[in-house]
C-alpha cells in the first residue's frame, strides 16, 4: 500500500462526494417537506434537469432510441460515473508523496467548493428557485470538505507512521463514508418520491363519471399473441418528460390558472375541476421521438373535462393563435389554439383507464390533445394555460430545434412476427396497429419482398383518435423475406415511403422488417 498511495487517496475524493449527495438530498427532503420549495432543491435533481434543459436534439433522439424509456435512469447512471471520476480526482491531490506544503490539498479543497457552486448554479437556474433551496447544497458541500480534509489527514498521518493498519483503517472508513452517503442519496430520492399526500389522494378519489360514458367493443381487440392490446394499460403506457423526478403534486392544492390574452383571467381548483361535466375520450398519444416501428405510443380511455369550456369562461382574444401551457415541474408546451377550441376531445384530463392518473402520467391533471405530438400538447401536472401567440411565446422543445406545430403523420407498425423474426412454413399470421389521430385508418396494406400489396383486415375502430388493430394471413415459404406495411388515412393520404428521423417534426417512413421461415423439425 506505501507503494500505491494513490488508491487510498482516490477513495477519500469518492467517499467525500458520496457523503456530500446523501446530505444534500436528505436536507432537501427536510426544505420540501417543512419549508414546501417550489424549486428544486435537489442538487442531483438540478444538475440533471439543467443538462436535459441543454441537450441538443441529436444527443436526446439518441438517448431515446439507445435507452427507450429508460433514458432518465442512463442519465442519472452517466452522472454518478462523471461525479465519480471528477471526485476521485480531486482524491489524488491528497496523495501523501505530493502533499507538500499543504498547496496541493489547498488546490483539491478549492475544486471540491467548485464542484458545489455548480450544483448551487444549477439549483438556482430551476423554476420557482430561490435562495433558500440552495441550503441543502451548501451544507453538504461543508461536510463533504470536512470529511474530505479529515481523511486526508489520517492518510498522512498512516503515511508517516508507515502503518498498514492505520492505511487499511482509512479506505475502511472512506468505504464505508461511501456506502453511507450512497444510502442517504437513495433514502433521499425514494422519501421524496414517497408522495404520501398524493398516494392518499388518489387511494381517495373516485373518478367523475361521464354523462355519455365510452365502451371500448370487443371487435377492437383481435387477441393475437404478440399484439399490443387495443388499451395500453397504465403500467406499461410509455413516459417520456424532462422530469427526472416525478412531480407529487397535492390535488389540494392544485390550481390552474388561465391568463395572457383573455377578457378576464380564470382560476380552478381540483375540486372545481371535478364537478364539470366530463368526457371520456379514447386518444391514443404518441412521442414525436418514435422512431418508424417504436413503442412510443400508447392507447388509452381518458376522463377529463374539454379545454374549450375553460377558455369560453375566460373569453379567448381573436388575436390568439396558442396556448403556453406550464406544469408544475417548469416545462412548457406550445398548443394551436384552434385545436384546443374545436370540436375534438382535447382535455383535461383526471383518469386513464378508469382510474385516477397516475403521478408518472401528470396527476392530478394533465392535457391530452388528440392529433398533436405530445411535445407540443400532452402537458402533465398542468398549472397554467397562458393564452398568447407564437410570435410572442414558444414551448420548450421549440427553441430547440423542433417544429412549432407537430401534427401526428399517418404511421402504422408490424409487432407480429416478433423481434426475432422466426416462424416455422406454413400459415402465419403479420399483425400489427396503426394510427393517424383525428383523420382515423381507412386501410392497412402488407408487401411481402417484392410482391403486390395486400389489404390487411382491420379491427373495428371506436375513434378515429385512437389506434386500431390489423392483420393478415401469410403462407409463410422457407428461406429470408422482408415484410413492410403501409396505411392510408381516412382523408385517404397513403403514409409516405421517405424516410426522415424525429427530428424536428416526427419520423415518417414505412416499417419493414427480416424473418426467417424454417422448416418445422
Amino acid at each position: 500500500m506505501s507503494r500505491r498511495p494513490w488508491a487510498s487517496a482516490i477513495v477519500t475524493g469518492v467517499a467525500a462526494g458520496a457523503v456530500t449527495l446523501g446530505v444534500a438530498e436528505l436536507a432537501a427532503l427536510a426544505l420540501a417537506r417543512t419549508a414546501g420549495s417550489e424549486g428544486t432543491p435537489s442538487p442531483l435533481l438540478a444538475v440533471g434537469g439543467a443538462f436535459v434543459d441543454r441537450t441538443p436534439p441529436a444527443l436526446k433522439d439518441f438517448a431515446i432510441a439507445t435507452f427507450g424509456t429508460n433514458d432518465k435512469i442512463a442519465l442519472f447512471v452517466g452522472m454518478g460515473l462523471t461525479l465519480t471520476l471528477v471526485c476521485a480526482a480531486i482524491g489524488l491531490l491528497g496523495t501523501p508523496r505530493q502533499d507538500g506544503r499543504g498547496r496541493l490539498r489547498l488546490l483539491g479543497l478549492v475544486r471540491f467548493a467548485l464542484v458545489g457552486v455548480v450544483g448551487a448554479t444549477a439549483v438556482l437556474s430551476r423554476p420557482g428557485a430561490s435562495a433558500l433551496d440552495t441550503a441543502p447544497t451548501v451544507l453538504g458541500v461543508l461536510v463533504g470538505l470536512g470529511v474530505l480534509n479529515w481523511l486526508w489527514a489520517r492518510l498522512r498521518g498512516a503515511s508517516r507512521e508507515g502503518a498498514a493498519a492505520s492505511r487499511r483503517a482509512v479506505l475502511a472508513w472512506g468505504g464505508g463514508l461511501t456506502v453511507l452517503g450512497a444510502i442517504g442519496m437513495v433514502a433521499g430520492r425514494m422519501l421524496n418520491q414517497a408522495g404520501e399526500v398524493v398516494q392518499a389522494a388518489r387511494e381517495g378519489l373516485q373518478v367523475p363519471k361521464a354523462p355519455e360514458p365510452l365502451t371500448v367493443p370487443e371487435g377492437a381487440e383481435l387477441g393475437i399473441e404478440g399484439l399490443d392490446t387495443y388499451i395500453s394499460p397504465n403500467d406499461d403506457f410509455y413516459r417520456i418528460d424532462t422530469a427526472l423526478s416525478v412531480p407529487q403534486v397535492d390535488p389540494g392544492t392544485w390550481r390552474l390558472r388561465v391568463t395572457g390574452m383573455v377578457d378576464q383571467e380564470v382560476e380552478i381548483d381540483f375540486a372545481e375541476l371535478l364537478e364539470q361535466d366530463m368526457i371520456e375520450a379514447l386518444v391514443t398519444l404518441t412521442c414525436v421521438s418514435n422512431t418508424v416501428g417504436g413503442n412510443l405510443v400508447g392507447n388509452a380511455l381518458w376522463t377529463g373535462w374539454p379545454i374549450r369550456e375553460l377558455l369560453d369562461r375566460a373569453g379567448v382574444s381573436p388575436d390568439a393563435d396558442m396556448v403556453l401551457s406550464t406544469s408544475a415541474d417548469g416545462w412548457t408546451a406550445g398548443t394551436p389554439i384552434e385545436v384546443l377550441t374545436d370540436d375534438r376531445n382535447a382535455i383535461l384530463a383526471v383518469a386513464m383507464n378508469g382510474e385516477p392518473l397516475p403521478p408518472q402520467h401528470g396527476f392530478p391533471v394533465r392535457m391530452v390533445v388528440p392529433g398533436l405530438y405530445g411535445y407540443v400538447s400532452a402537458t402533465k401536472w398542468v398549472t397554467e394555460l397562458r393564452v398568447t401567440t407564437f410570435a410572442a411565446d414558444e414551448g420548450y422543445w421549440t427553441p430547440r430545434g423542433w417544429a412549432e406545430r407537430g401534427p401526428i403523420k399517418t404511421q402504422s407498425r408490424i409487432d407480429v412476427p416478433g423481434r426475432d423474426g422466426q416462424v416455422e412454413a406454413g400459415g402465419v399470421v403479420v399483425a400489427g396497429v396503426a394510427w393517424a389521430q383525428t383523420r382515423g385508418i381507412s386501410m392497412v396494406e402488407v408487401q411481402v419482398d417484392d410482391g403486390d400489396w395486400q389489404e390487411a383486415t382491420l379491427a373495428e375502430e371506436p375513434s378515429i383518435d385512437s389506434w386500431v388493430q390489423w392483420s393478415l394471413p401469410w403462407q409463410a415459404e422457407e428461406g429470408e423475406h422482408t415484410i413492410a406495411v403501409r396505411a392510408t388515412d381516412g382523408d385517404g393520404e397513403t403514409q409516405t415511403q421517405e424516410r426522415a428521423q424525429p427530428v424536428p417534426d416526427g419520423a415518417s417512413g414505412w416499417h419493414t422488417i427480416d424473418v426467417r421461415v424454417a422448416v418445422a423439425g
